[in-house]
């Protein structure tokens, strides 16, 4: 069985953090987007898989679950998991932790979009970016799916 992918490492910097002594959560989303720059690194969409293709990517949803505190000075690292993918999307989960840790800190699940930098419309990847994503599916097939995949915000129904 694969692992996932380890996208991002940092310590929690002095201007992330609130008045309560805690990571603010406009930064998890900033954690989670630098991950997400590694993923492009990763499946060849980095500045030169960019320049090359005319291709970048660009996010369509997501979806946030801050789960426990993060404090200043915190190592952290997110690791990446590939849930699924097209032609032309990644459906995948960022899961943050403290380095080397197994507690969730807080989890994003991500819909990203392949696109043509000059038209910005939505294209097909490349078929040299199509193979590592397939490669990176293969390894991440048999992981099991994150918990808070999936999840709809709302309050419980009036009975």
């Amino acid at each position: 069985m694969g692992l996932a992918l380890t996208t991002y490492r940092t310590a929690i910097l002095p201007d992330w953090v609130d008045y309560n002594g805690h990571l603010r959560d406009a930064f998890y989303l900033l954690i989670f987007s630098y991950a997400t720059d590694a993923l492009m690194d990763e499946i060849g969409l980095d500045e030169g898989g960019r320049a090359e293709t005319g291709h970048t990517l660009f996010t369509l949803e997501c979806h946030l679950n801050y789960l426990a505190e993060v404090k200043l000075g915190a190592e952290v690292e997110v690791r990446t998991q590939l849930l699924a993918h097209d032609a032309k999307r990644l459906h995948i989960h960022h899961g943050l932790y403290l380095s080397g840790g197994e507690e969730l800190l807080a989890a994003s699940e991500q819909m990203l979009m392949n696109v043509d930098s000059s038209s910005s419309r939505s294209a097909v990847f490349d078929e040299s970016v199509a193979a590592r994503i397939a490669a990176i599916a293969e390894t991440h097939c048999e992981l099991p799916r994150p918990r808070h995949v999936g999840c709809v915000i709302g309050l419980p129904q009036p009975r």
